[in-house]
């Protein structure tokens, strides 16, 4: 499962019915998640900025990488962040099998548990979008919440500059929109200009950020 525009299309969410893209409210809330941290250069950063505007944020983290800066994974608790697993080394569903895929996972799932993080209703976000249907119904049936989107701002990308990056946000998102962006080397030319003005944006109109 690949999802390419910037707002997912209705039709891809029917499809997939038990899978979370979006929060349904008219309240003005957003959603604003993060992959592939903690990585001390930049997830310091992020929640600094979210700190300026009290917003709360779900940060999908690689186990592997928790492991390695787990500092900076006790920050994102600290501030009162929600946690989700985007497994332990960042597999493409599609290039594994099931078998591999979940160990993977239970991998990330046992680190996180390790510094009580886990949310009482434990949060999966696929890395790339890309898993497999035999995957995803067993994470389903371990209680996983699997966790997609309905605005992808392509930070990552380097063909997308920074201007078309913020458009893909504020072109897509709306009341309950779930906003992916990553906190991640990669991706911190994009976020770093982004971020703060999302914040700006919709905080102006009378948003509020909350975690899942």
């Amino acid at each position: 499962m690949q999802i390419i525009p910037a707002k997912t299309p209705e039709f891809v969410k029917t499809i997939f019915p038990n899978f979370v893209w979006n929060i349904h409210t008219d309240k003005k809330e957003l959603y604003l998640t993060f992959d592939d941290g903690p990585t001390p250069e930049i997830t310091e950063w992020v929640l600094q900025s979210l700190k300026k505007f009290n917003a709360k944020a779900t940060f999908f983290c690689i186990g592997n990488n928790i492991e390695k800066h787990s500092e900076v994974f006790l920050n994102i608790i600290s501030d009162g962040h929600s946690i989700g697993n985007h497994t332990y080394n960042h597999l493409k569903g599609w290039k594994h099998k099931t078998k591999i895929y979940y160990k993977d996972v239970l991998k990330a799932e046992k680190v996180i548990q390790k510094f009580e993080a886990a949310n009482s209703i434990p949060l999966f976000r696929p890395p790339y979008g890309k898993f497999k249907n035999k995957q995803s119904k067993k994470l389903l049936e371990r209680g996983y919440r699997i966790i997609l989107w309905d605005t992808l701002s392509y930070d990552w990308d380097s063909s997308v500059n920074e201007d078309t990056c913020y458009n893909n946000v504020v072109t897509a998102a709306k009341e309950g929109s779930i906003i992916v962006f990553h906190d991640s080397l990669k991706a911190s030319r994009n976020l770093k200009y982004v971020l703060p003005k999302i914040l700006h944006y919709y905080s102006e109109q009378g948003y509020v950020f909350k975690a899942l």
